[in-house]
């Protein structure tokens, strides 16, 4: 496709697809280019793609992508920026920039680490707070809380994962912890799964749930639940009522901004579905993204 290609690396963990959905997509469990962009606009969404890319395998014929055209951090809207650049030791994930209006930020979940990433991800705002959703996602944030004189968060079922961890959220109950941001537990993909809330608008679920592109809707990952299925809909059946976002932040899985009320319906129906799931073999293949 105009020199374009997936190399064999790739994990097929959706990144590149949620950025480009337009010009790559999924057959027999890998990325593939459909077709070669045909604008600037679609030149910078496959970009975007390239060095979100954990794998780094979407390549131009060249081999060397346009650095210039690298967006991370990528604003979302006026209060989040999605970071890129994802690690292979996170499986991939997406993490985030949260700025408050004090003129600081929250990165949530951590991007691959470099030291020119982390200078670039602070010169958006000082980051004060580094915020683990589970024991999956806990690499390199020791690293990048250290580098900006942040604290790091993890829940203490995922304690292990993070040991030197600065705080460390207790027990089932809602903890705010910073300006607008609420950290709530919801045990389920891990023993130590947690959502962080911010201004009632903004869900980073962690792997808790996510944005099917396949569904059209709000799902779990049933065949991706290292903990108990179970305890996760009994933690969606106990919080589904309290949660209020128009904008869910996963790290696997895509986004998608709703009207709360919206979000909300979807939710309570995703806590009725979970209650009729049992444990089933891990299996990445089987996630609908």
């Amino acid at each position: 496709m105009d020199g374009w290609y997936v190399d064999d690396r790739c994990i097929n963990c959706d990144v590149a697809r949620q950025l480009a959905p337009e010009l790559i997509a999924e057959t027999d469990g890998r990325s593939r280019i459909l077709r070669p962009p045909r604008d600037a606009a679609e030149t910078r969404r496959l970009h975007a793609a390239v060095f979100a890319c954990p794998t780094r395998s979407i390549r131009p014929a060249t081999g060397r992508p346009d650095r210039t055209l690298d967006p991370f951090p990528m604003p979302l809207d006026e209060t989040v920026l999605l970071c890129g650049h994802n690690s292979p030791h996170t499986a991939g994930a997406n993490s985030y920039l949260l700025l408050r209006p004090s003129g600081t930020a929250m990165m949530i979940d951590t991007p691959r680490w470099s030291p020119d990433l982390a200078v670039r991800y602070a010169a958006s705002a000082p980051v004060t707070d580094v915020l683990l959703t589970h024991r999956d996602h806990a690499a390199h944030g020791r690293r990048y809380a250290d580098r900006f004189g942040a604290r790091l968060w993890i829940h203490e079922g995922d304690l292990d994962a993070a040991p030197d961890a600065d705080q460390v959220i207790r027990g089932l109950d809602p903890v705010e912890i910073g300006e607008g941001v609420t950290a709530r537990p919801l045990p389920g993909h891990t023993r130590g799964s947690v959502l962080y809330l911010a201004d009632d608008r903004y869900c980073f679920s962690g792997d808790s749930f996510y944005w099917s592109r396949t569904t059209g809707d709000l799902e779990v990952t049933h065949s991706v639940t290292w903990y108990s299925i179970e305890e996760l809909a009994r933690s969606l059946a106990r919080t589904a009522a309290e949660l209020r976002f128009e904008w869910l932040l996963p790290g696997h899985g895509d986004r998608r901004h709703l009207p709360a009320d919206e979000m909300s319906r979807r939710l309570h129906a995703l806590a009725d579905r979970a209650r009729g799931l049992r444990p089933r073999p891990i299996d990445f293949g089987a996630v609908r993204w």
